[in-house]
């Protein structure tokens, strides 16, 4: 359990450090309320179904780049600045950095529960949902921005991090498919080494199961 706290206490580390004195709290309040609300499901979920330690890792990682996008601004992480004027890029492209693991985290999450809860089977199927999943979330969390945006008013351009691209959450939308087939297309297999050792017998189908009780 100590490896758990210890994700949870770097959790709190991060979302501490966001919180002195960012850009503008009311972009930081509105960013980090994602971040917060995963935290709760995950805790209020972990007796039920435990995920990998791998799994709650790159969470973790995911956190902390929206803790770091709160806490600058999306469009304006001075590392990212640094990376645009070296490159000669006409953008600060941490947001999409961040899109990238937000496409990776629900199919880690959506693989792992439905292979140990066989709640699909066909492991292409199991495959084919995830991305589905993944594109579902990238677009209800672009939808999400809207909302937020129009309710609070303020400065859209700031808050999503457009910075001037009219193609923004479609492109959001895009890479966070690339970090979806990323998982799919060259982790799955370790992933799936990393769920069967830490819960032995998730590839034991009923059948075999059934046959070795014989």
């Amino acid at each position: 359990m100590k490896k758990y706290y210890f994700l949870l206490l770097l959790f709190f580390l991060g979302l501490v450090w966001s919180g002195i004195n960012p850009r503008n709290y009311g972009h930081w309040v509105g960013e980090i309320a994602a971040p917060i609300a995963g935290l709760i499901i995950l805790i209020a979920t972990f007796k039920k179904f435990r995920y990998t330690i791998i799994t709650y890792s790159v969470i973790l990682i995911s956190c902390y780049l929206m803790f770091i996008g709160a806490h600058y601004t999306f469009s304006r992480v001075p590392l990212f600045d640094w990376i645009r004027e070296y490159l000669g890029q006409d953008r600060n492209n941490f947001d999409k950095f961040g899109h990238f693991f937000q496409g990776i985290i629900p199919v880690l999450i959506t693989r792992e529960l439905f292979l140990r809860r066989k709640i699909v089977t066909g492991y292409r199927w199991i495959s084919f949902i995830s991305f589905c999943i993944c594109m579902a979330t990238a677009a209800v969390y672009e939808l999400i921005e809207y909302i937020v945006c129009s309710v609070a008013g303020g400065s859209p351009a700031t808050f999503l991090g457009t910075q001037g691209d009219i193609w923004d959450s479609q492109s959001d939308m895009l890479v966070a498919a690339l970090g979806g087939l990323f998982i799919l297309l060259f982790l799955r297999k370790a992933h799936d080494r990393i769920i069967e050792k830490e819960f032995p017998g998730t590839f034991i189908s009923k059948s075999e199961t059934n046959s070795s009780a014989r």
